[in-house]
């Protein structure tokens, strides 16, 4: 892994490079957050912008949801995928936030984790985003953007968490875990546009994998140019490139 100093480096660039990063889940309040971000499990957050507007005029808060039915939320969320179990989970969890919390939603990691299909992503979610509490949640995303630049190291998402946080100060985790998820739909995708990345220099990825593959491309194709017959030579020349579309 990367020192300090580093790391540091690598975020401030990509800070400049996605400067409006933040959640795509469009919420008003902790609660609103939170069910949303049980509903992007498995989906796409444009897709729970979708759902969310009806849900939360039908379901306001808590207390609202905690009285809720399986069989009335399911056509709702239906959209969302995993349906069934989501019902479940936003149902239990509004109950256990009307029982254990008057129907709020608590400010520490370890009283959200106890609430029905929350884990420690969701709380971290909902705690940099809703509740000014510093949070750095590990998607897929994340995973992938920090093992390849080589600032974090394990497939375990609370082990990345660890270390990102380590090398971090708190102040700046939420948007750690914002610019990462940014870069990594745009630009670190499974395969990554990395001429369009502005940590390329710093990336493991690109030096072990991407740069050398480019390297041993053009002692290829120089070669095969180089022992090219001139009639080979002399068809290519004449033959007419058609665009991909």
């Amino acid at each position: 892994m990367k020192p300090p100093a580093v790391v540091t480096r690598i975020f401030d660039a990509l800070d400049r490079h996605h400067p409006n990063a933040d959640t795509e889940l469009v919420h008003r309040n902790a609660f609103e957050l939170l069910v949303a971000t049980i509903l992007s499990a498995q989906s796409t957050d444009a897709r729970v912008n979708m759902v969310t507007p009806a849900l939360f005029k039908r379901y306001p808060h808590a207390r609202a949801l905690a009285k809720a039915t399986t069989a009335a939320l399911e056509p709702q969320i239906h959209s969302t995928g995993f349906f069934r179990a989501k019902s479940k989970a936003l149902i239990g969890m509004a109950r256990a936030l009307v029982k254990d919390h008057a129907g709020d939603v608590p400010a520490t990691m370890e009283a959200l984790v106890e609430l029905p299909g929350v884990g420690r992503k969701t709380a971290n979610v909902v705690l940099g985003h809703a509740l000014g509490v510093p949070g750095l949640p590990v998607d897929r995303h994340v995973l992938r953007v920090a093992n390849r630049i080589g600032i974090a190291d394990s497939d375990d998402p609370a082990a990345v968490e660890q270390q990102l946080c380590t090398a971090m100060p708190p102040d700046r985790w939420t948007r750690t875990s914002d610019v990462l998820i940014l870069h990594g739909r745009r630009i670190c995708r499974p395969k990554p546009l990395c001429d369009q990345c502005a940590v390329r220099s710093d990336c493991d990825y690109y030096r072990t994998v991407i740069a050398r593959e480019r390297g041993r491309a053009p002692a290829k194709s120089a070669k095969t140019a180089a022992t090219a017959s001139p009639s080979r030579k002399a068809g290519a020349a004449r033959r007419v490139r058609t665009p991909r579309r």
